[in-house]
């Protein structure tokens, strides 16, 4: 392999590694915030226990989250030097009010979470848990904004080889970054319910802290529901901003060569890049133009109409983004049948609900990792769109043996890292809920 090929491997492990954590650690943090206001408003002790609980496995993952993030942004200046060149006046500023607005907001307001309690009253300490909510979500926006500018660059104009600001807020609102970024929130909170959702089957199918595992399920499935209805609703509003402003992308994702009116969704198949078909293609006829412009005549965008060199990798494109819709659709069906179960009060009682639940529970994590791949994959071969290849973005100056040998040396730094996160959450999870008579009342004022 080539650098520039290792150099994106590379990239993609670190960054893909890391983003296990980003969209658990928000939807955990709305929870927390939930089960804190809902303890604020009645006094409610089981979701004081809730609270207590969750949060602890928040910080399990927030920290391990912090440890795996720090590799990603020193390859920008050291894989991708070209790439920092040419973005460096614009990329900068969301990188910082990341780190200054957000991240520093998270974990102070964390702190006290886990250490506060008794030392600050009980508004403040719900103040905290929202806190580090809007802190986790404002922090997940800038990191949007920074990449949604990559896929839809505006409010910059090119001087001397380089990407200069122009209009700070045309940039930070690009075209897709509010259709990213609620996409990315949705996706983050559909990570967090399900992670209660179906950690709580767990311990119900183990027979392990029963009452406090009925609570929490019975706390999620609704939000669950609601979480990856809107998810829907939200990825179709972005698959229309999608077919505005990077064409190419959507015509992959759909596996279609040709332009054309009532073009077909492909359910399942396989693109031929190379001969420009689809092998074992089954297909919905009209429903792409009908999602995109509301009727079966609106035509679409083939890849035909793109030079080959324009053309994103199809079978990849096609499948991540094929994987992360089946994997909702799965979703959507577990999260409706729990709904019904708790009207008819059979959640906690019905195994087979109990064990679809638990398993389901590394599916909302896949969908965001085959959703970023697809969102990444499909912008090439340009790093930024229309602007800066890919291949004209790495480091001429790093070898593809030292890359080599730095992705396997994080491949094991992670390894150890993930390790880690799953002895500690199972330490957790077999340790249990503070019991609720232990809780104490906290500091009243």
């Amino acid at each position: 392999m080539d650098a520039v090929m290792l150099a994106r491997i590379q990239f993609a492990l670190t960054i893909g590694f890391h983003y296990l954590f980003p969209p658990l650690t928000i939807g955990l943090g709305w929870m927390i915030f939930h089960y804190n206001n809902r303890y604020q408003e009645n006094g409610d002790a089981v979701s004081q226990q809730l609270a207590r609980f969750w949060t602890k496995v928040f910080a399990i993952s927030f920290i391990i989250g912090v440890a795996s993030g720090i590799v990603m942004e020193f390859q920008f200046g050291t894989n991708w030097a070209d790439y920092s060149r040419f973005v460096g006046d614009i990329f900068g500023a969301p990188l910082a009010a990341e780190g200054v607005f957000a991240f520093f907001l998270e974990s102070s307001f964390l702190g006290i979470l886990l250490y506060g309690r008794k030392r600050v009253s009980q508004r403040m300490y719900w103040f905290s848990s929202l806190m580090v909510a809007v802190g986790a979500t404002l922090s997940a926006f800038w990191i949007v904004v920074a990449n949604s500018w990559q896929q839809t660059p505006a409010g910059y104009e090119v001087v001397e080889g380089r990407a200069v600001l122009v209009n700070f807020w045309e940039a930070v609102f690009n075209p897709s970054t509010l259709p990213r970024y609620f996409h990315v929130v949705m996706g983050a909170l559909t990570v967090g319910t399900f992670f209660i959702l179906g950690t709580s089957a767990w311990q119900l199918l183990k027979g392990r802290h029963v009452e406090f595992a009925r609570a929490s399920m019975r706390s999620a499935v609704v939000p669950a529901f609601g979480v990856i209805m809107l998810t829907m609703v939200v990825g179709h509003h972005h698959g229309f901003q999608v077919s505005q402003t990077q064409p190419a992308k959507l015509a992959a994702f759909e596996g279609l060569w040709e332009t054309q009116t009532e073009a077909p969704l492909m359910l399942f198949g396989w693109p031929d890049q190379e001969d420009e078909t689809n092998r074992f293609a089954l297909r919905i006829p009209g429903l792409v133009s009908l999602f995109i412009g509301g009727k079966f005549d609106t035509e679409v965008q083939g890849l035909k109409d793109f030079p080959p060199e324009d053309r994103p990798p199809v079978a990849l494109s096609f499948w991540s983004f094929h994987l992360m819709f089946y994997m909702g659709m799965w979703m959507a069906l577990v999260a409706f049948v729990g709904v019904i179960l708790w009207l008819t009060k059979k959640l906690a009682t019905t195994r087979l609900f109990l064990w679809a639940a638990a398993l389901t529970v590394p599916v909302p994590f896949l969908a965001n990792e085959f959703g970023w791949i697809a969102a990444e994959v499909g912008r090439q071969p340009w790093v930024v769109y229309g602007e800066l290849r890919t291949a004209d973005a790495v480091s001429s100056s790093v070898p593809a043996g030292q890359v080599l040998a730095s992705i396997i040396m994080f491949s094991l730094i992670y390894s150890l890292l993930f390790g880690l996160w799953i002895y500690l959450l199972r330490r957790q999870f077999h340790r249990g809920p503070e019991p609720i008579e232990t809780l104490g009342e906290g500091k009243v004022a």
